[in-house]
């Protein structure tokens, strides 16, 4: 620690601290622009100017001077520092009309404006009049790609959006590139940005310079509600802000969580807004002589609970990627009362057993548990598709760490960090398992290794055998043997990449009392031994494999599910309702509802409770609060909302074991085209540019 007087307040900070953070830490405000605590200190901007006593006779950069750097007095007295004085604020009042030089000053018609670091701080900081005449510096805009929009002219070179790219997203395509007049950031050869991190720099960007190009335009942040949810696009459950007008939503930005996204999200979620108003089912429909024919709630009920009432508890419900925790909860009881126990919330062919306890399915070190491992072995997962955001924090640990070592067992992908890369199959698991490879030394070495286990890794069926059962067996084997299995420390991790996929494993939204999985679903009602089949906006399945079965569909989107649907009953989207989600790590989360759901369209666990009455089982109550009553009553713990456990290592330890076996399957990833996982980025328009231009960039690499 080091002592440091800041406007003649003394106080004690570590001794790594810069001047910046020291005079945050005793409450003095310092303006910036090109600092940023997540990022390498570049002290481009000069705004942070101090004046520091003992020091050179001008203003310092508090951003690049720290703390240790200063001088004590003659006596040992602490150094000081002042961020108030007349030499501090004529020096940043220079700054800024250097800074101002140039800037078109077209607030009007900025969509920065009024969220602007430049507005605020030329008030806070600046002067009434600038003192230059000459003609302002025009510099073309950029082409970065279909979700930044460029206004170079009002860039002021702080190049906090070079160092993002280049340090957390992990591509060098964006630079300063000339000097002085002639200094521009730009694209190397003006091409798309290829990162799914790239819409941070929006947020980032202190002027107008880097804005949103799909809400460029739209809306004035004072028009718009402000709406506090989460993210499920993904697994991750990152915090998110989401921005209405009406009963539209207008855009979607971050939320800091340190835990979880920290202050980043990515393209997917930030972009797909215009997906939850395009493709949507706003009306209840019925199947006609073959067509689908609009229709009012009391027909399509009817209908839906005549056929389920025929079909005498021959019923399957299988739930979808974006279905939330109450839903699937009240879902699963009307089947238990029914009799049936054919549910499934998992990919198809999933060998997540469903009597495995907790530990065995969820993220146990937690997102922030990445940065304490000192080895990582990725089996069957491409982070960098399923959850972007976990990758950046798989990268962060890569940079913190020089020599962090990193191996993948499945598709040799570009992570944008360095790895070890074993192998492609169940093949090379065995031997890591065995003990086998220069990696497995370093596994033995490490004192917190983690086994990241994807979903396409245990996700397959060979001759009627679920090699995903073997390969969890060997992933907490390797984890056993490793010491990743420690009193403090549960290393094995789980990487889930629907939102909704912990929540139902958590309800027991799994195959019971008799009941097959979503697969075998599919088939049995190809085969006439299931009647009826209930998607709950489950559209990644194969609908033409269901034969004649009658299919109610349950869901938001006009997707694969509802084409093939007999009866659609109109759900809401996640922005639509208060919902809970539990994500990879096994973090509780809920959703907020920022808009109400189009035309006729109900929250989903409504519809299943009106549909529950219909076909003769009623659900015990008529309230969300009732049902999360009685949710909670038979899992407590999805009452600890934001709250985050390991696991139990003893649970891991049980699922450890040899396998003799040898199975002739390889390791892909789960998710195929990162911009087309759900239905609601199915209906984007700008999803959808994004998928077209990485499918040329993919054709004009091969």
């Amino acid at each position: 620690m080091a002592q440091i007087k800041v406007d003649g307040q003394l106080i004690e900070v570590p001794d790594h601290y810069t001047l910046m953070q020291a005079a945050e830490a005793a409450g003095a405000e310092i303006p910036r622009f090109c600092y940023h605590e997540r990022l390498s200190v570049a002290g481009n901007c000069r705004m942070c100017l101090v004046e520091v006593k003992g020091g050179p006779p001008k203003p310092q950069a508090s951003c690049a001077m720290g703390v240790k750097d200063l001088r004590p007095g003659p006596n040992g007295e602490p150094p000081e520092m002042f961020t108030n004085t007349p030499m501090v604020k004529k020096a940043r009042e220079g700054v800024m009309e250097f800074l101002l030089i140039n800037h078109p000053l077209d607030c009007p018609i900025c969509d920065q404006g009024g969220e602007c670091d430049l507005q605020d701080q030329s008030m806070a900081y600046g002067i009434d009049a600038s003192r230059y005449h000459e003609n302002k510096r025009a510099v073309e805009d950029k082409y970065i790609g279909p979700l930044v929009k460029t206004v170079m002219t009002r860039c002021i070179h702080c190049t906090r959006c070079v160092r993002f790219t280049t340090e957390v997203a992990g591509i060098s395509e964006l630079g300063l590139v000339g000097r002085g007049e002639d200094a521009e950031i730009t694209t190397y050869l003006e091409q798309a940005m290829t990162s799914e991190l790239q819409g941070n720099v929006i947020d980032l960007c202190p002027v107008g310079a880097l804005t949103s190009k799909p809400y460029a335009f739209t809306a004035r942040p004072w028009e718009l509600t402000k709406t506090e949810t989460i993210d499920v696009m993904d697994a991750v459950g990152s915090n998110i802000r989401v921005d209405s007008r009406g009963r539209e939503v207008m855009r979607i930005l971050p939320r800091v969580h340190e835990g979880i996204n920290e202050e980043w999200i990515s393209d997917k979620t930030r972009f797909i807004w215009d997906g939850l108003r395009s493709q949507r089912l706003d009306r209840p429909y019925v199947r006609k002589r073959g067509k689908l024919v609009a229709a009012d709630w009391d027909e399509a009920l009817k209908a839906a609970g005549r056929a389920i009432k025929k079909a005498e508890g021959k019923v399957g419900a299988i739930a979808g990627d974006l279905a939330a925790t109450e839903e699937m909860f009240a879902l699963k009881q009307m089947m238990d009362m029914l009799g049936s126990g054919f549910t499934d919330c998992r990919p198809a062919m999933s060998g997540i057993d469903p009597g495995t306890d907790r530990a065995g399915y969820i993220f146990n070190p937690g997102i922030a548990g990445i940065e304490e491992a000192d080895a990582i072995l990725l089996i069957g997962v491409n982070p960098r598709k399923e959850a972007s955001i976990i990758n950046a924090r798989i990268r962060k640990a890569w940079r913190a760490k020089a020599d962090l070592p990193i191996a993948v067992i499945g598709e040799q992908a570009d992570l944008k960090y360095d790895y070890e890369y074993l192998g492609n199959g169940f093949a090379a698991l065995k031997d890591l398992a065995n003990g086998k490879g220069s990696f497995a030394k370093k596994l033995k070495s490490a004192e917190k290794p983690l086994i990241i286990v994807g979903e396409a890794a245990v996700s397959h069926a060979f001759n009627g055998k679920q090699p995903g059962r073997d390969v969890m067996a060997l992933a907490a084997k390797i984890a056993a043997d490793n010491g990743a299995l420690s009193g403090d420390w549960n290393g094995y991790a789980m990487l889930h990449n629907a939102a909704g996929r912990v929540g139902g494993l958590d309800v027991g939204f799994v195959p019971h009392n008799g009941g097959v999985c979503s697969a075998d679903q599919i088939g049995f009602a190809k085969e006439g031994k299931l009647d009826v089949l209930i998607l709950l906006g489950a559209d990644e399945y194969d609908m033409q494999a269901m034969g004649d079965a009658f299919v109610i569909y349950v869901g938001s989107h006009g997707d694969a599910g509802a084409h093939r649907a007999d009866v659609i009953l109109p759900g809401a989207a996640y922005t639509e309702k208060s919902a809970t989600f539990v994500n990879t790590e096994g973090r509780v989360q809920v959703t907020s509802r920022a808009v109400f759901p189009p035309g006729e369209a109900k929250e989903d666990w409504a519809i299943i409770r009106a549909l529950s009455a219909e076909c003769g089982a009623a659900l015990p109550y008529d309230t969300m609060g009732q049902l999360r009553a009685a949710m909670y009553a038979q899992h407590p713990h999805l009452a600890e909302i934001d709250v985050q456990h390991a696991g139990p290592t003893d649970a891991i330890k049980a699922m450890a074991r040899t396998v003799d076996a040898d199975h002739p399957v390889t390791f892909g990833s789960a998710v195929a085209d990162y911009y087309m996982t759900n239905p609601i980025t199915r209906a984007s328009a700008v999803m959808g540019e994004c998928a077209q231009l990485q499918s040329g960039l993919q054709q004009a690499a091969e």
